[in-house]
């Protein structure tokens, strides 16, 4: 083996190890990979370690992101997986699979979906999915006055499930549904099971605080006939109560330690005129809570496993009094910790408030999932993601970097990379003797796919962008596979001298983008930072006019950005993570 050729052998793996570890090589794996690949040099192994040594520095002289445009743009077989490396997790099996599984996920649409919501819909769909079985979408729209819908929501939640790649069966809305809610409360209250309560607040919890030990107040009706209370709840079908002077209450235990158990309100009053529904208006006044509405609608359509929050622990205890009284079989329900997320904007209160003024439900700052997909955050990342934390009872925690870090493994292999510069300084281009006066660039679009590529023709005497921090304490910078260039910082002139990549090496010359001045796209970067919107504004080289909007790609040494607006000489993109 010749010395240029054992150099190159050591300088490919030490890249190889340096990008595998965070941006430094280390001796020892690297003197492993190449006795591995030449058994035959194992006897020169004292020789080899000091060429090692001197190479291992020489990368480890590079910014992890130079390291891996050079192991991208030279060896592109390195970054491959392996088919066996990982096993995609999968769910643990469902318990109690007794026919065909039915899930379903009831959001209240008051606001976009977000990754905390979008847990339950992903494990619901998945498991319908992995028995071949039935996925519903139920909107749990009964709350006209506190979590009042937003008419737009609806179609924001249904946008956001399909480009999860969620497919349902069934598409249900609770607020079409009051009549069949009815009928089943005269069912209740005329088995005894249920009554209309026409006392105060105050009243009641007297009652209920002194777990019925105290006598029943006469307008609890709690104690009178089904006749009496099937007379009283018609009362309150025809208007003869206004909001808050009359509920019907389901009959719990009175000794039930839980306060929020005990005789808990099936119906209330809601003054649709001053609060009206965006679907149905005013038509309806008498309106279903959550736990009513969610258990008849779980028998109706014959759902038989539920996934939630354990912190809706007590809503399941509720709704199988229902389920008893009315003697149907309670669905299995598998129960899950919080999901914390880290690195988000997460107070309710100031999203709230952002969207109230108009901020948009895509805005990147937003851990929505209209956010995430502006970002660049791609479906099956989400979905991976919530996999991965399966049906933890713990709560688990989800940081933006994990999200990235997954992210940013499927888009490497797709995504094109392409030359952007920020904090730009002009160069003249110069031929040094023996070099031609034109040089033709040929760039790989995506390193693994040599087919792709661009050329960019650049002659003595053309201007060229660089970032001012790649020329200050540089003598000799290598223009990405265009040359190697004495640096003449006086007179702002980029001297090219040669072209390899070995000469690059000698020199240890930092291997920098660069735009030609005549092609240059102004580009604007949009990047979420806490609270705030960060704007940078560059130039990209002209490939960057061929992108589609919404198409995701890599700004070399820059990050992953996303495609937002397109203008004739001006591009918008979305900062993702690096």
């Amino acid at each position: 083996m010749s010395f240029d050729s054992l150099r190159e052998l050591v300088y490919k793996y030490a890249l190889q190890n340096a990008v595998k570890h965070n941006g430094k090589a280390e001796v020892g794996p690297v003197i492993s990979k190449i006795i591995a690949e030449r058994p035959d040099l194992r006897s020169k192994a004292k020789e080899i370690v000091q060429i090692v040594k001197e190479i291992v520095d020489q990368v480890n002289s590079l910014t992890l992101e130079q390291q891996k445009v050079e192991i991208e743009t030279k060896y592109p077989e390195l970054l491959e997986e392996k088919k066996s490396e990982e096993k995609k997790k999968t769910l643990p099996p469902l318990k109690n699979v007794k026919g065909q599984v039915i899930t379903r996920f009831a959001p209240n649409p008051d606001g976009p979906l977000h990754l905390g919501n979008a847990r339950a819909a992903i494990l619901s769909y998945e498991y319908a999915n992995m028995y071949n079985g039935k996925f519903i979408l139920r909107f749990d729209d009964t709350d006209p006055k506190v979590k009042r819908p937003i008419l737009e929501a609806y179609e924001w939640i249904k946008e956001d499930l399909k480009w999860l790649g969620i497919k349902w069966s069934q598409e249900v809305y609770a607020s079409d549904r009051l009549e069949i809610y009815y009928r089943y409360a005269k069912t209740l209250i005329e088995k005894g099971h249920a009554y209309v309560d026409t006392c105060s607040n105050e009243d009641f919890k007297k009652f209920r605080d002194s777990r019925g030990k105290i006598k029943e107040p006469e307008c609890l009706h709690r104690s009178s006939s089904s006749e009496d209370n099937l007379s009283l709840f018609e009362k309150m079908l025809e208007g003869r109560y206004r909001e808050g002077e009359a509920v019907v209450r389901l009959k719990t235990s009175l000794e039930d330690p839980d306060p929020s158990q005990i005789d808990w309100v099936m119906l209330r009053i809601i003054n649709t005129s001053k609060n009206p529904h965006p679907r149905v208006g005013d038509k309806y006044w008498v309106w279903p809570t959550y736990n009513f509405a969610s258990a008849i609608d779980d028998h109706e359509f014959s759902v038989t496993h539920i996934l939630r929050a354990k912190e809706h622990m007590a809503n399941t205890e509720k709704q199988k009094y229902i389920f008893e009284y009315m003697g149907w079989e309670f669905p299995d329900v598998l129960q899950f910790g919080r999901l914390k997320l880290e690195g988000f904007m997460m107070s309710k209160s100031k999203i709230k408030g952002m969207l109230e003024k108009g901020t948009s439900r895509d805005d990147p700052r937003l851990p929505t999932l209209a956010g995430l997909r502006r970002r660049g955050i791609l479906p099956d990342t989400i979905k991976d993601v919530i996999i991965d934390v399966g049906l933890k009872v713990t709560d688990a925690t989800i940081s933006f970097e994990n999200i990235a870090a997954i992210n940013r493994k499927k888009l490497d292999p797709i995504a094109k990379r392409l030359m952007f510069v920020k904090d730009v300084e002009e160069f003249t281009i110069e031929m040094a003797n023996g070099m031609p006066q034109q040089l033709v660039a040929k760039i790989p679009l995506i390193p693994s796919k040599s087919e792709l590529y661009r050329t960019i023709i650049v002659n003595a005497g053309d201007k060229i962008l660089v970032e001012a921090s790649d020329v200050k304490d540089s003598n000799i910078i290598r223009l990405m596979e265009l040359c190697n260039a004495e640096v003449d910082k006086s007179n702002h002139k980029l001297l090219c001298k040669s072209r390899t990549l070995e000469e690059a090496k000698k020199y240890n010359a930092r291997i920098v983008q660069w735009v030609k001045s005549d092609e240059k796209v102004s580009v604007t970067v949009e990047k979420a930072e806490n609270d705030a919107i960060k704007t940078i504004s560059g130039y990209a080289e002209k490939a960057v006019k061929d992108l589609a909007v919404d198409e995701i790609v890599q700004f070399l040494r820059f990050g992953f950005v996303r495609v937002d607006r397109k203008e004739s000489e001006k591009i918008t993109v979305v900062f993702s993570h690096e």
